[in-house]
């Protein structure tokens, strides 16, 4: 192969990530499938979290037509609805979080993974407390939380989120 000589044009560096301008950049079958458990596990939160906060007025309600039984169940009704709506909320907001990193996996940036991380690692780790209390649906949110984490900790996702292509 003869030596390339001066003003001879250089090849653009290629990256399936957009590491040149005018690259086609494709999002890894990992960051997919990542996004997609985080679509899934962000619904069944929000509706979660809304059925939880529905349940406290429900049970609440119950209590309050139990009352003629029990004396001064007012209070207690009280109680168990703020129990259930706090975290009903907190359920709620946990699901829109996954559903903002589903829906910015395509044109966000590192923070985005990393946030996806956290996530995982916050999902994992309520499992296992779950887990603890015998509750064996628990394991379909411990695996999908292991699942995001190895999927946006790779090193493609990482090329994805700190590519320089443009961001739609």
């Amino acid at each position: 192969m003869p030596q390339q000589g001066y003003g001879y044009p250089a090849a653009p560096p290629v990256s399936p990530y957009g590491g040149y301008p005018g690259a086609v950049a494709t999002m890894p079958g990992g960051v997919k499938a990542g996004r997609v458990m985080l679509w899934i596990l962000g619904v069944l939160q929000v509706l979660g979290g809304i059925i939880m906060m529905i349940a406290g007025g429900w049970i609440a309600d119950r209590m309050a037509e139990e009352s003629t039984e029990f004396n001064n169940t007012d209070g207690a009704a009280t109680a168990v609805t703020g129990v259930f709506v706090v975290i009903g909320v907190f359920v709620l907001a946990f699901g829109v979080w996954a559903i903002v990193m589903a829906a910015k996996s395509a044109s966000g940036g590192n923070g985005i993974r990393i946030s996806a991380i956290v996530y995982g690692s916050l999902t994992t780790l309520g499992s296992l407390v779950n887990l603890l209390g015998a509750n064996l649906f628990a394991l379909v949110s411990l695996v999908l939380g292991i699942l995001i984490i190895v999927f946006y900790a790779k090193s493609d996702a990482a090329a994805w989120f700190k590519r320089n292509s443009p961001r739609y």
